[in-house]
C-alpha cells in the first residue's frame, strides 16, 4: 500500500493511493484511528489494507499533499552516511551514526513550497531515503529491527549552511525548508531497501545519483543504535543520510534559489516534489 496524509476542504485526512486517486480512510476509520500515526500505533494497517478495493474519494490533484505523518513524535536524522558526501564536505566519518532532530514545521508535504529564509542564501538540498516506525521498542536488536519498520519514502533535508556551521540544529530546522512524502510505501512491498535508487534533480538537471547500497548505517543499524538511548514509537520518521552531490560540495557552491524546483525519486517509492519560494 501507499498511505499518506492530506487536506481537502473537509480538513485534515489520510488515505491509501488508488490509481490516481485516494480512498479516505479518514472518513472510514477515523472514530477508531483519526490520523495515519494512530493508524500505525493501533496496529490497523490491516483494516486499512481491506480497505484497498473501495472506489477512491478524492483524485489525486485535488488534494494537498502533508507530509506522511504530520504529527510525528520524533524525526530524526542522520548526518553522515554515505563516505563520498563525508569527503565532500571535508568531514571525518563518524565511528557511529552521527544524529540531529528536526521539528515538524520543518517539513511541508509533496508539492507544497519549501522556504528560502531571509536570514541567509546558503541554502543546500539534500535527498534523503526514510523509513518511518510502525511498533514501539526499545534496545531492539539489528535481527528484529526491520519488524519495526512500517515504510518508506522520499525526504528533502533541506540545510541552510551558513546557520549550520553555527549550529546544527538552527541550520536543520528552518521553517518549511524541507519535506517529506509523497507517500508511505508499505516494508511489504519493498524487498530491499538498501537496494535503492535515489535521484535528485533540480530543475530538472541530476544532482545526486546514488544506490541506498551506499549506506554505511544500514536501516537495522540505525534502528538499533537510536533505539539504545531512546524509544521508539509508531510514526516515528528516520531519514537516513544523503549521498554526494550537495550544493555545499561544489565549486562554486549550489545553492537553491526562488524559483527553482528540487525533486527526490526513489525507485518503488515515487518522487517528492516542491518549487522553492523566498521567505
Amino acid at each position: 500500500m501507499k498511505l499518506l496524509s492530506f487536506s481537502t476542504a473537509a480538513g485534515d485526512s489520510y488515505g491509501i493511493v488508488q490509481g490516481d486517486g485516494v480512498i479516505d480512510l479518514g472518513r472510514r476509520l477515523g472514530s477508531k484511528y483519526p490520523d495515519l500515526r494512530s493508524l500505525l500505533e493501533g496496529n490497523g494497517q490491516a483494516e486499512a489494507a481491506a480497505l484497498a478495493g473501495e472506489a477512491p474519494d478524492h483524485s489525486l490533484d485535488a488534494i494537498t499533499y502533508l507530509q506522511v505523518i504530520p504529527n510525528a513524535r520524533r524525526i530524526i536524522c542522520i548526518g553522515l552516511n554515505y563516505r563520498e558526501h563525508a569527503e565532500e564536505m571535508g568531514l571525518d566519518f563518524p565511528e557511529n551514526p552521527s544524529l540531529f532532530s528536526k521539528w515538524p514545521d520543518a517539513l511541508v508535504g509533496h508539492e507544497q513550497d519549501v522556504v528560502r529564509p531571509k536570514a541567509s542564501t546558503h541554502y543546500d538540498f539534500e535527498g534523503e531515503l526514510a523509513f518511518i516506525i510502525s511498533k514501539p521498542g526499545r534496545h531492539i536488536s539489528t535481527a528484529a529491527a526491520m519488524d519495526h519498520v512500517a515504510g518508506y519514502c522520499p525526504f528533502l533535508d533541506g540545510s541552510v549552511r551558513d546557520f549550520q556551521g553555527q549550529s546544527v540544529i538552527a541550520g536543520k530546522n528552518f521553517q518549511h525548508s524541507g519535506s517529506c512524502g509523497p507517500w508511505m510505501t508499505t516494508a511489504d512491498e519493498i524487498a530491499d531497501p538498501m537496494n535503492l535508487q535515489l535521484t535528485t534533480r533540480l530543475n530538472g538537471d541530476v544532482v545526486q545519483n546514488e544506490s541506498t547500497e551506499q549506506l554505511f548505517y544500514t536501516v537495522p543499524d540505525i534502528i538499533a543504535y537510536v533505539s539504545q538511548f531512546t524509544p521508539l514509537h509508531p510514526g516515528d520518521v528516520i531519514a537516513t543520510g544523503t549521498p554526494s552531490g550537495v550544493g555545499a560540495g561544489r565549486k562554486p557552491p549550489l545553492w537553491m534559489q526562488p524559483g527553482d524546483r528540487i525533486e527526490i525519486e526513489i525507485s518503488g517509492l515515487g518522487c517528492l516534489a516542491n518549487n522553492v519560494v523566498a521567505e
